[in-house]
């Protein structure tokens, strides 16, 4: 048995059980085309036994910019909430590669009702088709438009976070590095939940994690070369496409970064969360041990899962409610 199965939690490990595998893992990226195929139908499939929310009211808008292709945005919010309305712009999961807009559509229509906020969900372009930083491009172009046009939306516009899950979280984490350094209205904050930050895969985890079969080192490494090709792991790559490439983390706001101890990307989590916090950046910091990448998506009615839901539900709630708190 592999070492990283007895360091398991149980309810994790029994969902493992129950993922189809490949080869090549969970998320083989050996042929992109039909993975992605396979993750658009698997989550369609699991969006079709939610029952219908009339609470929540989506709507999409496409922005219109000179230098690219408009970014398509997904904007999720509470039917009968009176704005102006907190939002969260939302950057999906996937590595970068696959995934699109509508694919979290379930829990995060139960978080707008939750929370009274809305959610726009930036439907990024993927690579290798746009290398980096092209989807962080689509996120500030998006973050832009939010606080332009936030009264007219009805979304307050002192009350926008930037929010992303893997490799979501990679292009969040980088999209406020790019609002921070263009100038302009700073986030409220940024939660990045098991971000992936560091495309030269050098860190202890990086090594260790390689037989769970869900995002493990192989994975990342393929990730990593259709994000940034032969740039991958040289000089020759900016913060804006790896955000673990930044020197200067001061001025960015508090900063929520959960991740799991048997997650891949645990340690550049934990060293971004520490540098951060060393350029005078407020952290929440929460690693869950025994969890693998995705814990949550997998295991989602986990003891594991549901601590991890409710706290970061809390900060969320915390951060739109109290923009004084740390």
């Amino acid at each position: 048995m592999p070492a990283s199965r007895l360091l398991m939690d149980r309810e994790l490990s029994q969902a493992l059980d129950g993922v189809p595998m490949t080869p090549n893992g969970a998320f083989d990226l050996t042929n992109l085309a039909a993975t992605r195929a396979a993750f658009r139908a698997q989550a369609e499939a699991a969006a079709e036994h939610e029952p219908d929310d009339p609470a929540v009211t989506v709507e999409e808008h496409r922005i219109g910019r000179e230098d690219g292709p408009d970014v398509p945005v997904r904007l999720l919010r509470p039917a009968t909430a009176r704005g102006p309305l907190p939002v969260m712009l939302w950057f999906h999961g996937g590595g970068q590669v696959l995934g699109f807009a509508a694919q979290d559509d379930p829990w995060l229509k139960r978080l707008c009702s939750r929370l009274g906020c809305a959610v726009a969900v930036v439907d990024y372009r993927l690579a290798p088709e746009t290398p980096a930083p092209g989807a962080a491009e689509d996120g500030f172009t998006a973050y832009r438009w939010l606080v332009r046009e936030a009264e007219a939306l009805g979304l307050d516009g002192a009350r926008i976070g930037i929010a992303g899950q893997s490799g979501g979280g990679g292009i969040a984490a980088a999209t406020v590095l790019l609002v921070r350094d263009r100038g302009g209205a700073a986030p409220l904050f940024q939660s990045l939940t098991y971000p992936m930050l560091d495309d030269r895969n050098r860190s202890a985890s990086s090594h260790e994690i390689t037989d769970i079969g869900i995002w493990d080192r192989s994975t990342n490494l393929l990730a990593w070369q259709a994000i940034l090709g032969d740039r991958t792991g040289t000089d020759d790559v900016s913060p804006y496409a790896a955000p673990s490439r930044a020197e200067d983390l001061s001025a960015l706001p508090p900063t929520f970064i959960a991740v799991g101890d048997l997650d891949c990307f645990r340690d550049e989590d934990l060293d971004y969360a520490t540098r951060l916090r060393a350029h005078g950046v407020p952290v929440e910091l929460h690693l869950y041990p025994g969890a693998y990448h995705a814990f949550d998506l997998f295991a989602p009615e986990s003891r594991l899962a549901t601590t991890f839901q409710q706290t970061w539900l809390n900060y969320l709630a915390r951060r739109f409610q109290d923009t004084s708190a740390p």
